[in-house]
């Protein structure tokens, strides 16, 4: 018998597992967790992190002694032509059976949805934007992703890519702007722009050095460049926010991954995204998620209710 509901955030640099019980909603006890842990992700190498995530889900049943539904929340998506993962910015996992090879291992169904799509759930169920009509949820981590919930369901679209935004180009760009190449094929991705790989790779290119995104935004008082390039990023977020405002008008836009966790963005942003937003007022807000980073993983762990 079906006891638990895990949720799995299979990320870039780490894999968390959550498990809620299962009928958490109806006792309204969906924000208590019965286990909770995390690893470092194998970096490159499918079979280890197909293991990995195998090794998390039977410990866990161990320790809690039933068995568990699995949802799993993904760098990419599923492709709906051949079933495989596309679109992941965790390249090991693209072109291959993510959901079949987990099935087989652990011997029953695996939901899958993009790491976006979940956090966009999680946030819109039972988080920050609880209420709202349409959340729009934004990573920005290792990756640029984004995912829309309308009235608590996610919007997946007809070629499984809705809400991926980290994949359109950075609107408004000034000769100023240095357009990188991006993973996927093309340049100037918001993605090279707004991850904390893109703000890492825009320091490099103007100083030469290496910097990580966390240093990079803790320096900015004594490291000039950082402290442009904080600038720079409230103005290339506030763009690339205006065009999602534009085109879907959320009643709330929550921000996750690593740099969610910069305050200013929240205060300098909304004060100028009105600049390239088609309207006379904006009333969308632009707020932190309720659950830090283990949002994702907990939208995660709702996809088998979908």
């Amino acid at each position: 018998m079906t006891q638990f509901r895990f949720g799995i955030d299979l990320g870039g640099t780490k894999i968390e597992l959550v498990a809620l019980p299962i009928n958490a909603e109806q006792q309204g006890s969906s924000q208590r967790l019965l286990y909770q842990k995390r690893m470092d992700t194998p970096k490159g190498d499918y079979r280890a992190t197909v293991q990995a995530v195998t090794d998390l889900v039977l410990e866990a049943e161990a320790k809690l002694g039933g068995v568990g539904l699995v949802g799993i929340g993904i760098p990419g998506s599923v492709s709906s032509k051949t079933g495989r993962i596309k679109n992941a910015n965790s390249t090991c996992l693209i072109g291959r059976n993510l959901q079949g090879d987990l099935q087989q291992l652990l011997n029953r169904p695996i939901f899958l949805a993009n790491d976006a799509n979940c956090f966009a759930l999680s946030e819109a169920v039972e988080g920050v934007a609880k209420g709202a009509n349409v959340v729009f949820g934004v990573i920005l981590g290792t990756g640029c992703g984004g995912g829309v919930a309308v009235k608590k369901s996610i919007l997946n679209g007809v070629n499984a890519i809705g809400g991926e935004w980290g994949h359109n180009p950075l609107p408004w760009t000034t000769d100023n702007d240095i357009l990188l190449p991006c993973y996927c094929g093309l340049t100037g991705c918001n993605e090279t722009f707004l991850s904390g790989s893109g703000l890492e790779a825009h320091y490099t290119q103007r100083t030469g050095r290496e910097k990580t995104a966390k240093a990079i935004f803790a320096s900015t008082s004594e490291d000039e460049v950082a402290a442009q390039l904080m600038q720079d990023y409230i103005i290339w977020l506030a763009k690339g926010l205006a065009s999602v405002i534009n085109l879907i008008d959320p009643d709330v836009i929550v921000l996750g991954g690593g740099l969610s966790n910069v305050e200013q963005l929240y205060t300098e942003v909304p004060k100028i995204w009105h600049e390239w937003v088609f309207s006379d007022e904006v009333k969308t807000r632009l707020l932190p998620p309720k659950f830090g980073d283990s949002s994702g993983v907990r939208g995660a762990a709702w996809l088998s209710k979908i």
